[in-house]
């Protein structure tokens, strides 16, 4: 996540953080002591914690405490945030260190507020981010086609009582180990993935089976008129075999394996070295 790597070291300053609820989190006091001339942030923290709450920011609510490595080496608990809320905090800090961040957010709106008038430009935003991190133009199709796929799906499980993320995700490991015999998590150890997202490590073919599945799903969702749980996760299983068979007739006449541990992280780190050497 772009915005997460501006937090982690700037201005020379490390930032510490810790993974906690599927996403990071950052200590209060090295944000401050970053983006601050004092060197008492702890201090500056107790002030700025009850100018926060006059303003209405429910401190208590979006602080967390984690234990973080302290300068003694030990693991001490530390006022954490995530990532919103670290941004809300810069938001309130009256120095001019931390003006470029609030200039970054402002960006950052305006942006947001043009793609909801106009989705066309969240698209094509998203294109150029995929671009810069050097994907192909092809794969860029095929990734962006496979979003659109995704959010079909979705849409027909919400229409049909899904109604959580836990759901969701329980929906398409159905998918998943149909296609592909693995699960999504299995897939990402396979590929040596922790945080990333899976299909930004898949190649083509994985992408191309992936949506087969998922399209599969929602068309056999939609003339069986599944409903529920678990009439939706039959139509998963039966999309993810269709998948699966089209996967393996694919490799027998390839003659080698569709899934692959490749990732691209590993790949564009591959090429740099070529490009040293």
């Amino acid at each position: 996540m772009e915005q997460d790597k501006r937090l982690v070291v700037f201005q020379n300053k490390k930032i510490r953080r810790a993974w906690f609820n599927d996403e990071w989190w950052f200590s209060v006091v090295d944000i401050l002591g970053a983006l601050t001339r004092t060197d008492r942030a702890r201090k500056y923290w107790s002030d700025l914690k009850t100018k926060l709450a006059e303003e209405g920011f429910e401190v208590s609510e979006k602080i967390g405490q984690l234990k973080l490595i302290a300068e003694d080496g030990k693991l001490r608990p530390t006022d954490c945030v995530n990532t919103k809320n670290a941004f809300r905090i810069i938001q309130s800090i009256p120095s001019p260190k931390a003006e470029p961040f609030k200039q970054w957010l402002s960006q950052v709106g305006y942006e947001r507020i043009q793609e909801i008038e106009n989705p066309e430009l969240a698209q094509k935003r998203m294109k150029e981010i995929y671009a810069a991190k050097g994907y192909s133009e092809d794969w860029i199709e095929k990734r962006v086609r496979g979003i659109a796929i995704r959010d079909e799906l979705t849409d027909e499980w919400k229409k049909r009582g899904i109604g959580n993320e836990k759901e969701y995700a329980i929906l398409t490991a159905e998918i998943s180990k149909a296609t592909f015999g693995l699960t999504p998590k299995e897939y990402k150890e396979l590929k040596g993935l922790k945080k990333e997202n899976l299909r930004d490590h898949m190649n083509d073919l994985e992408l191309i089976f992936s949506m087969l599945g998922e399209r599969v799903t929602t068309e056999i969702t939609r003339n069986k008129d599944a409903k529920e749980f678990e009439e939706c996760s039959n139509a998963a299983k039966e999309g993810g075999e269709v998948a699966g068979s089209a996967r393996k007739d694919a490799e027998n006449r390839i003659g080698k394996p569709i899934i692959s541990n490749d990732n691209y992280l590993e790949n564009k780190e591959s090429k740099k070295r070529k490009r040293i050497t």
